[in-house]
């Protein structure tokens, strides 16, 4: 059994300590889950619903999965992911649900197709277009595939948002080498409204492209418009940048009442921030590929927009469960780390 101290990190460490469980059979105990960072310590009830689904793909026996429970003990069997409905309840983040089940699911032995309800466009969580656009193409690079239908998008509170997702099993995990960006290919904006007109999404995406106005040739960018019917009025925006070696991108939520144009060129300007740094992988992508890198079969390399807190607790979770070591180079901001060439068979 691996113990795990839950007050280092937030539902981010939770989330890798149970997949890593449920992936590598290895039992976990976590304690003092989000003691000290949060005004609300203890489960909630998004990742009550990310334990018990992976424990229903790997037959575990569950300890302390109750609302506000400080501590839970994960005692993983063998891996049987099934084709099923998920219901996550009101505006539960369906894109981080979907981060911690993908690694199970990869290495199940065997395609399967999830039905996911929730939120898709919600706070503290990558919006699913970023998972569709830069998430699930970065992953294809070392060799992972996945299909993803939005049939339905949902924003906060009430959530009523609907994914399908395919996975198709892996065998191993080619490595992956980040480190430049090599040639620029082209821009895009997708601007998303729920409720709203789509006179709403052109202002906000016309807006956003107009920051780069000066820098980038028209025939380099394009731009996505959608509205949408959802429960809850809502705009999401993402920027993405494509490059011969990566893809750089950066999502956002629009707060009630300010204005499309407003928020269309605060997104961008932040987004144009990013892109005149010297990083090959966006802040968030370095957070989540982590794990992909560390059960891949050879050396990977990134450098990222900066080591953050939520990288370096992730990484001890990893190194904690899986025989590796990462190895950080913060002048470059280079990660580097040979993987454990996990393989079930």
């Amino acid at each position: 059994m691996i113990h795990i101290d839950g007050s280092l990190g937030g539902g981010q460490m939770l989330r890798s300590a149970i997949t890593l469980s449920a992936l590598t059979g290895k039992g976990v105990k976590i304690t003092n889950i989000r003691k000290g960072k949060n005004a609300k310590p203890g489960l909630r009830p998004q990742h009550m619903t990310v334990i018990d689904v992976l424990g229903s793909f790997c037959n575990a026996e569950i300890l302390g999965l109750k609302e506000n429970s400080m501590e839970v003990e994960f005692r993983p069997w063998q891996i049987t992911a099934r084709d099923r409905k998920i219901d996550i309840g009101t505006a539960g983040s369906v894109s981080l649900l979907i981060q911690a089940l993908l690694p199970v699911l990869l290495f199940s032995g065997k395609e399967v197709k999830l039905h996911i309800k929730g939120g898709t466009d919600v706070a503290w969580s990558p919006t699913i277009n970023y998972m569709k656009f830069v998430f699930f193409p970065m992953l294809r690079k070392m060799g992972i595939n996945v299909e993803l239908e939005i049939a339905r998008h949902g924003f906060y509170p009430k959530g009523g948002g609907e994914v399908k997702l395919t996975t198709y099993p892996v065998k191993k995990i080619k490595p992956i080498r980040a480190i430049e960006r090599r040639n620029f290919i082209g821009m895009h904006i997708e601007a998303l409204v729920g409720r709203y007109p789509k006179e709403y999404a052109e202002r906000i995406a016309k807006a956003a492209l107009g920051v780069f106005e000066y820098s980038l040739p028209k025939e380099k960018a394009s731009i996505g418009l959608k509205a949408v019917d959802t429960e809850d009025y809502g705009a999401s925006l993402l920027c993405f940048a494509t490059y011969q070696n990566t893809i750089l991108g950066l999502d956002a939520l629009s707060e009630r009442g300010i204005e499309p144009e407003k928020f269309g060129i605060r997104v961008s300007e932040d987004f144009a921030s990013l892109l005149a740094t010297d990083a090959v992988i966006d802040k968030f992508l370095s957070d989540q590929i982590l794990i992909y890198m560390a059960l891949a079969d050879g050396l990977s390399e990134i450098k990222v927009e900066s080591i953050t807190e939520h990288c370096l607790t992730n990484m001890h979770v990893i190194e904690k469960m899986l025989p590796v070591n990462f190895k950080i180079d913060k002048q470059s901001k280079i990660i580097s780390i040979e993987g454990a060439n996990f393989s079930r068979e």
